[in-house]
């Protein structure tokens, strides 16, 4: 007759020092993203936005007629990596590309009536998410956070 063995319950989980890395700037712009992305994924699902796609539409839908390449030095983002980005939203049926009325060369990227409705309420979901991400924080400590954050990139 076999007898079975029980596994020895696990230890319990012993604290971690990381109070050295709660003092850098980084680590802890870092782990707000995260906490904030993780929301911000979970609510933008459903209008078939990544962060990378919404802030390219937003930058759009406030400025219609800009350029990739005004695009991308807006958000820092490589044009190799724009271009799939903006033919995914084009196909989408969010955005279209129309002659840029002053660089004959250039075309304007324009929202199209779907892509302004999406952003309406995808906007509107990202504020509410932010909102509710950071709700440690009171209405005007939230607006100095991000008046500190932007003095470091801006």
């Amino acid at each position: 007759m076999a007898t079975s063995k029980k596994a020895a319950p696990a230890p319990a989980a012993q604290p971690v020092d990381t109070s050295y890395l709660q003092t850098l700037l980084g680590y802890n712009a870092r782990r707000a993203a995260l906490s904030i992305i993780g929301v911000f994924l979970e609510r933008l699902a459903a209008y078939g936005l990544k962060p990378v796609d919404f802030s390219v539409m937003s930058v759009i839908h406030h400025n219609p007629g800009v350029t990739s390449r005004q695009l991308c030095a807006s958000l820092a983002i490589l044009p190799p990596n724009l271009v799939g980005l903006i033919q995914s939203l084009e196909a989408r049926g969010l955005i279209e590309r129309l002659p840029h009325p002053t660089d004959g060369r250039a075309l304007g990227l324009h929202p199209t009536a779907k892509g302004v409705s999406l952003m309406q309420q995808a906007e509107l979901t990202a504020s509410e998410l932010e909102i509710d991400a950071s709700s440690k924080l009171s209405a005007s400590q939230r607006q100095t956070l991000v008046q500190l954050l932007q003095k470091i990139y801006l």
